[in-house]
């Protein structure tokens, strides 16, 4: 397969350029601070000085960044994406961004001839080191076509829902699920200790009912730890949940849970926790309000 391209080393993006290399894909990597490049190319990636030397050195460019302003700036800043890009290359943006902001995207980049593919991924660090990502994916169907490769390495699962728009508020409406169970999560396991119950009993019959998950077999034996180590940055799930706010908003959909979790994450952030996994989020039921 002709040469990757992946823009964004953080926490998703390096394990997910990682794991093309080992499946013996040739990837040529970029992140705003280059020294983040510094262990992929110990690995064989080669390293591009900035997006839009990337996108003329590959026929497909991946994109793994933090948020739309950072989405945005890759492809339209000086030495972006938009700068190289033209008929018979692709980009495919990975990101968790809105669907404006993907339309945006789309939109200049099929100007200058090329194709577009959003594709925000559901699964965290682990998932994205083991490929076991599920790809949400929309925009041009013949590239999706072309890139299955790339995309069967990265996950499990691809699910292609057709325009773009689709991929990005479907990411939406999931990380909106998941930030609402974890805050749900989070303040039973505050309840049950403060209650002098076992925290680590609730997972056992958690796990053994009808309410086991992965999500929760997963994060609680270290929230119950107090080891709230980054797979998912909070800051990045309060920015999803806001996101998924503005789409009920926008389609008139009532949303009082996904907004009563936004504001526990929203004082998470506030607490300087906004660094730390989203699981960490259950450090604010923990706290003794003072009394009054």
């Amino acid at each position: 397969m002709e040469e990757i391209g992946f823009l964004g080393m953080g926490i998703m993006g390096k394990a997910m350029a990682m794991n093309l290399l080992r499946n013996g894909f040739k990837v040529t990597v970029w992140n705003r601070t280059l020294s983040k490049c510094d262990e992929l190319k110990e690995h064989g990636a080669s390293v591009g000085e900035s997006p839009a030397a990337v996108v003329k050195k590959c026929k497909y460019t991946f994109a793994m960044l933090s948020d739309p302003h950072a989405a945005l700036s890759v492809v339209f800043d000086k030495h972006g994406v938009l700068e190289e890009i033209c008929s018979g290359k692709g980009y495919i943006d990975m990101s968790t961004i809105d669907a404006e902001t993907s339309s945006k995207v789309s939109k200049a980049v099929a100007e200058k001839g090329g194709a577009y593919l959003e594709a925000p991924v559901s699964g965290g660090k682990k998932a994205a080191a083991d490929g076991q990502l599920i790809s949400i994916v929309a925009g041009n169907k013949g590239l999706y076509e072309d890139i299955l490769p790339a995309f069967d390495v990265l996950g499990k699962k691809s699910f292609f829902l057709g325009e773009v728009g689709e991929g990005a508020r479907m990411k939406l409406v999931v990380n909106m699920i998941m930030g609402s169970m974890m805050g749900a999560f989070s303040e039973a396991l505050a309840l049950a200790d403060k209650s002098g119950l076992s925290p680590q009993t609730l997972l056992d019959i958690v796990d053994l009912s009808a309410l086991g998950n992965h999500l929760f077999s997963y994060k609680g034996p270290t929230m119950i730890q107090n080891d709230y180590s980054t797979a998912f940055p909070l800051k990045h799930q309060l920015k999803d949940m806001r996101m998924a706010l503005a789409l009920g908003d926008e389609n008139d959909v009532s949303t009082p849970i996904a907004a009563a979790a936004n504001e526990a994450y929203n004082k998470a952030v506030d607490s300087g926790l906004g660094d730390l996994d989203f699981s960490a989020v259950h450090v604010i039921f923990k706290v003794t309000e003072p009394s009054t």
